[in-house]
């Protein structure tokens, strides 16, 4: 068989050739797709699958730049949407050009189609002639682009196959946050554009490094542009996500991000099975558990506004949840053992990752997980903590002898962890939580101490 032959043998064989493709760098793929037409149609779906875009002025205006996304659009599964706050985003106070007052400006977003020219000077864009004028003299382009929603509609258009949404929005300053800037604009014309878009297989929203003011123009049901069908599209969401900073809590601090997290939460109330959430930067409160927060909970002075809702907040409760993970939160033993118990039917499995216990102690908060199972035996999974020695880098020796080693001692580890596999592996009648491997697994591991002495003191490598 010839070379040709056999190479068009393999291209053809669609498993084989798919998961040699699967290993070829990405930067690789870029080249590989220009040295043919086959080459560019196989290997498009691997090269578009993970797209990202930093929004800038003409990320979504550019014509030459959405007709290349409408082709290759059906191939993207994850899209990566960042907007990193700075200095172009600031917007600053509107001002009448003749008194030179402060002027107002209600947002309203404008949802028409994509209009031609002649069109777009017949209708105001932002509510009347005067303020539009106001607008465009004052306001930098990237805050038009953010603000024009017929552009991410046709956007989100062309990705009919997408499945996982990331969101990035970086980099606010806290003397920003209750001031409104050219990132909220883009995430209200991002909500309204997921939720006018034929997404049928979005089920995954990865909200990461997001603002506190962010979930209120995320939020479906009261967000800027709302529609009562609005929340159907977010229902799809089977994974969620969400990394949010931190407004440095206490009794004392405002609360409106936290009802807007909580507002947020219970858009997904009914549907999703994976919830991880973290905060970033110093600890915040139990977000699943906002309703019996004392800051949510003790009604605010009646002077301070009069018009807000002191009303309590319900508590959240996911019909369907499975799996959930809270980082680096503060949090009180009852409000652990609270939602473990109302979500004892769902879920299989729920971690606490640098998180404190403000009152109580974590049996108290877990007691709920004797109450269901009957038993204490949950307690008896023990965790081991050991001394791990530190191996250096040699020195002075070639690479051959450096990939002749290293291979030895891969070796050495795959011999070691199936001998721990084989540990670990219960026996029949020991119940679930099997084995856990004691002193003589712990030997093989790691090894003793004069197997380490004589490891290091070998004339092989030279150590330091």
């Amino acid at each position: 068989m010839s070379s040709a032959s056999a190479f068009l043998r393999f291209w053809w064989t669609d498993t084989v050739r798919d998961n040699f493709l699967s290993y070829v760098p990405k930067e690789d793929l870029c080249p590989l797709r220009l040295a043919c037409h086959d080459f560019g149609v196989r290997t498009a779906p691997l090269l578009f699958r993970q797209l990202a875009i930093t929004f800038r002025p003409s990320t979504f205006t550019k014509p030459a730049r959405m007709v290349a996304l409408e082709r290759i659009g059906h191939h993207v599964r994850e899209l990566t949407f960042n907007m990193p706050h700075g200095p172009d985003t600031f917007l600053p106070p509107l001002l009448d050009c003749v008194t030179g007052e402060e002027i107002t400006f209600a947002y309203e977003p404008c949802c028409l189609p994509a209009r031609s020219s002649a069109a777009r000077l017949s209708v105001p864009t932002y509510g009347s002639w005067e303020m539009t004028d106001l607008l465009v003299k004052q306001y930098p382009p990237l805050f038009h682009a953010a603000a024009n929603v017929s552009s991410f509609i046709r956007a989100f258009s062309a990705l009919p196959n997408l499945k996982h949404l990331k969101i990035s929005c970086p980099g606010q300053e806290a003397a920003h946050r209750y001031r409104r800037n050219t990132v909220d604009y883009a995430l209200i014309s991002l909500r309204i554009a997921v939720e006018r878009s034929p997404l049928p297989d979005l089920d995954t929203l990865s909200l990461l490094s997001i603002h506190p003011g962010s979930l209120l123009y995320l939020n479906p049901t009261m967000g800027f542009g709302a529609l009562p069908n609005s929340a159907k599209r977010w229902r799809q969401i089977r994974k969620l996500a969400i990394h949010m900073d931190t407004i440095p809590y206490s009794l004392t601090s405002p609360t409106d991000h936290l009802k807007f997290l909580h507002s947020y939460l219970q858009t997904f109330s009914c549907s999703v099975r994976r919830l991880v959430f973290r905060w970033n930067g110093p600890k915040g409160p139990f977000p699943l558990a906002l309703g019996s927060e004392p800051s949510l909970t003790t009604p605010s002075p009646p002077l301070a506004c009069p018009r807000r809702c002191h009303l309590a907040l319900r508590p959240l409760k996911f019909a369907r949840l499975r799996f959930m993970e809270v980082e680096n939160a503060t949090l009180d033993a009852s409000q652990v053992s609270s939602f473990i118990t109302a979500h004892r039917r769902s879920i299989t499995e729920f971690n606490f990752e640098d998180s404190n216990l403000r009152t109580g102690t974590w049996d108290e908060a877990l007691a709920p997980l004797t109450r269901i199972s009957g038993n204490e035996r949950w307690k008896k999974k023990s965790e081991e903590v050991m001394d791990v020695p530190l191996v250096l880098s040699p020195v002075g020796l070639e690479e051959g002898e450096v990939q002749r080693v290293r291979r030895e001692q891969e070796g050495v580890m795959e011999r070691v962890r199936k001998e721990q596999r084989h540990l670990r592996s219960p026996a029949p009648g020991t119940g679930a939580w099997g084995k856990v491997m004691g002193a003589r697994g712990r030997g093989l591991f790691w090894g003793t101490e004069e197997h380490m002495r004589k490891f290091l003191r070998s004339s092989v490598l030279a150590w330091r």
